[in-house]
């Protein structure tokens, strides 16, 4: 309506003036054709003359003084008939009438003008038809783009109360909730974002959910046996509590790195992915954990290759993996626990973690999320973190038990973390 008003409005004083150009246009053609019957030596002598009107339009002849001579007007010359008297055709609208004047000219000079005037009805009658016509197509242009904005609007309303109920929904906790495409670019744009955002909180909710199981796992482990220390030193009161306490202290620091290991590779947070310096690693763990197998009577030994590759990973996953295949292990397995690292061709890292059990195992179900205590949550956290670092961890073989972690060259691509 207001591009209608900006346009129309000017229009409409534009018609206004054409017609009013064309009405004195053709009040000057009528003077004109009627200067030719007029006598110029009557109007130089100042005779009368006459003149009869042209239907509506009515002539005033008049000498050079500026005396009407004849036909219909004003006794004295008024601004028009002064202006043709002056040699100029002219043109003026007084009252209800527009006049036109034209000078008659005589030896060339002027020696008189002819003024004509008619009623001015007709301009205002065809003005006020084309406004009328005007205002017909306004509305029906309103009509038009009412119908296609509640169509506009409608098709835009839609698709975003859809998107406000996906953002209630997902408000509410259902991490499931997911837009439809509308069709519009821009407000697909926002829904795949509003998408990601819901994919990336169902994720992260599902990993820190995990963790919670995946630590209790972890950590149960340390936590009872500082459990069994600290109980036996509670039944020998006369014992060096002082010793025992420093003999706690490196579990202690042990279980609070797993913790915040845990912490940083579920959240998927300042994890530092760097080359894998297996040799240190293995060392570690064989220091960690080389106690508690000699107190179970059985050795464990590790072995690393010479040139062995050296993927850039985080190395907290693959210390934990590895203590998790080392644990079950001492769980499941018997005999001689071995931790081994060679390479292969294509370049890949490969850590195999063997025992000499022989435990009837499913490789397909091994890996499973289970609940309740057992091998099914620890090996499951080991299996997410391996591939979170774009490795893979399997059971090789079931007698002896043989379980590897590959990891390629180029390991790390774009890890999600454990799920």
């Amino acid at each position: 309506m207001v591009a209608l008003l900006v346009l129309g409005v000017p229009l409409s004083f534009a018609i206004a003036h054409l017609y009013e150009g064309e009405a004195v246009l053709q009040l000057e053609r009528t003077a004109n054709e009627a200067r030719s019957s007029v006598s110029t030596r009557d109007v130089v002598h100042g005779r009368a003359v006459r003149i009869r009107p042209d239907g509506s339009t009515h002539f005033g002849v008049y000498d050079a003084a500026g005396r009407r001579i004849g036909g219909s007007g004003p006794a004295r010359a008024d601004v028009a008939t002064r202006s043709a008297l002056g040699g100029d055709a002219a043109d003026t609208r007084i009252g209800s009438r527009t006049v036109a004047a034209v000078p008659i000219n005589g030896d060339g000079t002027v020696v008189g003008a002819l003024r004509a005037n008619g009623p001015a009805d007709l301009v205002v009658d065809r003005t006020r038809h084309a406004w009328l016509v005007m205002l017909v197509i306004a509305a029906g242009a309103v009509a038009v783009a009412t119908v296609l904005a509640w169509w506009q609007a409608r098709r835009l309303t839609h698709p975003i109360d859809s998107l406000v109920d996906t953002a209630q929904r997902l408000g509410a906790g259902d991490l499931s909730a997911r837009t439809e495409s509308s069709g519009i670019d821009e407000l697909d744009q926002l829904g795949d974002a509003l998408d990601g955002t819901s994919a990336r909180l169902g994720n992260l909710i599902s990993r820190e959910r995990a963790f919670s199981a995946d630590a209790s796992h972890q950590l149960r482990t340390p936590i009872a046996g500082l459990r069994v220390q600290v109980e036996t030193a509670l039944l020998e009161p006369e014992g060096d509590a002082r010793a025992v306490l420093e003999d706690l202290l490196p579990p202690i620091d042990r279980l609070e790195a797993t913790v915040d290991d845990l912490l940083r590779l579920a959240r998927d947070t300042d994890v530092e992915r760097v080359p894998l310096e297996i040799r240190s690693l293995v060392r570690d763990t064989e220091e960690h954990w080389h106690g508690r197998f000699a107190a179970q009577g059985r050795p464990l030994r590790v072995h690393v290759d010479e040139d062995v590759p050296a993927p850039t990973v985080a190395v907290p996953a693959v210390r934990q993996i590895i203590d998790v295949l080392i644990a079950n292990a001492g769980r499941h397995g018997v005999g001689v626990v071995s931790i081994s690292a060679r390479g292969t061709t294509p370049p890949a890292l490969v850590i195999e973690v063997r025992d000499e059990g022989s435990p009837p195992l499913d490789p397909r179900r091994i890996f499973e999320r289970r609940s309740g205590r057992g091998h099914g949550v620890g090996l499951a956290l080991a299996r997410a973190l391996a591939e979170a670092e774009g490795g893979r961890l399997v059971l090789e073989h079931t007698g002896p038990t043989v379980f590897a972690l590959i990891l390629p060259l180029d390991a790390f691509v774009s890890p999600s973390g454990p799920v």
